[in-house]
């Protein structure tokens, strides 16, 4: 049977609850199991997110009824079509819209998804090319749209990038230094270090340094920001960034809070903008991923990924959530 072929029977990784507890089990599932949507997508690859080990693992609470299938991202061909939108054979991706959380998500080899969800694969990527990128790499290519949209420039400073060895940051470090930023890369793995000079940061400071409390304006430093952490390193980046510069935050992986004062927004014009991946419209979806394919190096489908099956995917859960996984792990779940 084509890996792109409908399946009369098929694996899919699914999230159940006993005892109160997330279990993740790779199981078969037909067609019928799928909840009705406007496309049957074969999958060809997804990827794991930080939000991904969150459901997996059982961490917080993403997932909120159960059985779901996991994975907020995917990329395959569509097999089935009630839409005009698509026909058989189309190549499509999709991220976002509470997929792998409140629907049933990428892990799978057969997916069934709203045709509005879907973005046209552009050209010059395919399925392993776009899962590379991932959710990730969509939502760090948000983060510089954003920054260019506040008017940040290559020649105005650095930009720094937080949580820059993870899987957003990675590919904004990317991103920046293709496009002709300096980058500064937050990381708190020493043994990162080489790999963030390799993807293009010409700077390296610690967690331990951004996390110290800041004052509510300190030494200017930086242009712009892509933050993926908030918490303390967010109130210090803000206090740090020079006078009209812009912050894009799309991340809490250290915390959802922010204690900081108005005083850089009043003083140096500062603006803290979100870029949001998951209701983002599909014009600005579109033009993201037409971008991603044209300004990524193709070194960013060599450096920065591994690839694993279904089986595998709640040991590298574990490991994201241990902050152990270094730029980005593609699902692929036909292995």
């Amino acid at each position: 049977m084509s890996r792109t072929g409908r399946r009369a029977l098929f694996k899919a990784l699914v999230l159940d609850q006993v005892d109160g507890k997330t279990v993740a089990e790779v199981k078969q599932l037909e067609v019928g199991d799928l909840p009705k949507q406007e496309t049957l997508i074969a999958v060809e690859y997804s990827s794991l997110n930080y939000k991904d080990g969150m459901a997996v693992t059982g961490t917080g609470k993403i997932i909120r009824e159960f059985p779901m299938v996991p994975g907020i991202d995917l990329a395959g061909k569509i097999i089935e079509s009630d839409s005009d939108k698509y026909q058989p054979g189309d190549s499509v991706i999709l991220t976002g819209w509470g997929v792998g959380e409140r629907y049933w998500g990428g892990y799978t080899q057969q997916a069934s998804a709203k045709a509005d969800w879907l973005v046209p694969m552009p050209e010059g990527l395919d399925s392993r090319k776009a899962m590379i990128i991932g959710t990730a790499g969509f939502t760090a290519m948000l983060c510089v749209m954003t920054l260019e949209e506040a008017g940040v420039t290559p020649g105005q400073g650095p930009v720094l990038v937080t949580g820059a060895a993870g899987g957003v940051g990675s590919i904004a470090v990317m991103l920046l230094s293709t496009l002709g930023y300096e980058v500064a890369a937050v990381t708190g793995r020493e043994s990162t270090h080489e790999y963030l000079r390799g993807l293009g940061a010409s700077q390296i400071l610690s967690r331990e340094e951004m996390s110290a409390q800041s004052r509510p304006l300190e030494s200017q430093r930086w242009a712009g920001a892509v933050d993926t952490v908030g918490g303390d390193i967010l109130a210090r980046v803000i206090a740090e960034m020079n006078y009209g510069g812009a912050v894009a935050a799309c991340g809490l992986a250290s915390s959802f809070k922010l204690n900081t004062t108005v005083m850089p927004f009043i003083l140096r014009n500062v603006s803290l903008r979100g870029a949001d991946s998951v209701s983002c419209p599909v014009e600005r979806r579109t033009r993201a991923w037409e971008r991603l394919a044209s300004d990524l190096p193709e070194s960013a489908y060599t450096t920065i990924s591994r690839t694993v099956g279904l089986d595998q995917v709640l040991e590298v859960s574990q490991e994201i959530m241990a902050g152990q996984v270094r730029g980005r792990v593609l699902i692929d779940p036909n292995l």
